[in-house]
């Protein structure tokens, strides 16, 4: 049985998660995409599709989009906000289950309250789940993708992240609220999803500790994004062996790491100036 590093058996395991497919089969097609699991899904199927069963389930979910839809007539390719939670509460699900900002990354949406023709089907098409029943199926390994490490940039975990600062910004926004970032920081690190907590340090608490206490300000893109790198290496080393002052974090992660080490009574280097 080769070796692989944690990243690439999380990788295994979400590709068969989606495929259905014996780990042999996800390693190969993973190893010939560099490891990319969305390239590598998608030419799997692509390679197992048939082109009759490609057209049939762009037929079918077009039809199961229209079903949905709040305005055919103005806005025939798209389901607007009472739409989409019809389909979310036909999904079983409640806005305030994790899995739901996986599925709208894995559609695409752009916004909270809104769904594109486009991203509907392809994506539906990519996890190939055509009918209601078949997405309810998928719903057991995208949760469990969601909550594996996210260390790798491709998985779930870290696209569904990345997806969610966009489905968050209010309209005109560049940054979210401070407690509006708050809110989905709690939903996307900590269980069902992934669990930012180690052995000797709870670092979502500490995390919303400071910014509640010490930052106090917006959140932009780069502070969203980079939280997310930050969070995967502490879970990889609690004792922050990667951390050099010298690196291109942002100031509020450089002033977390102090605010850690003190919480922890491990001491450490100064805590740096406050800068974004």
């Amino acid at each position: 049985m080769p070796s692989y590093t944690p990243t690439q058996k999380s990788a295994i395991q979400q590709f068969t998660g989606f495929t259905h497919t014996k780990e042999s089969v996800a390693a190969k097609q993973l190893k010939s995409h560099s490891w990319n699991i969305e390239q590598a899904v998608d030419a799997y199927f692509q390679s197992n599709n048939p082109s009759k069963d490609a057209s049939s389930s762009t037929s079918a979910l077009s039809r199961l989009f229209d079903s949905y839809r709040d305005n055919p007539k103005d806005e025939p390719d798209t389901i607007g906000v009472e739409g989409s939670m019809r389909y979310l509460q036909d999904l079983g699900l409640s806005l305030d289950e994790p899995v739901v900002l996986a599925i709208l990354t894995e559609l695409a949406a752009p916004t909270m309250g809104e769904l594109t023709r486009s991203g509907f089907v392809d994506g539906w098409k990519r996890l190939r789940a055509a009918t209601l029943s078949d997405q309810k199926s998928t719903l057991p390994n995208l949760r469990t993708s969601l909550s594996s490490s996210s260390s790798s940039p491709q998985g779930l975990f870290r696209q569904t992240y990345k997806h969610t600062f966009r489905l968050a910004l209010a309209p005109g926004q560049r940054s979210l609220p401070l407690d509006t970032a708050l809110e989905y920081w709690r939903l996307l690190l900590s269980p069902p999803a992934l669990k930012w907590n180690t052995k000797t340090t709870p670092w979502l608490d500490y995390w919303i500790e400071y910014l509640t206490t010490k930052w106090k300000k917006g959140v932009s893109k780069d502070m969203w994004e980079q939280t997310a790198v930050f969070a995967g290496k502490s879970l990889e080393d609690e004792t922050m062996g990667w951390w050099s002052e010298d690196g291109a974090w942002p100031g509020c992660l450089d002033e977390f790491v102090g605010f850690v080490r003190e919480k922890r009574g491990d001491g450490g280097a100064e805590e740096p100036g406050m800068e974004m």
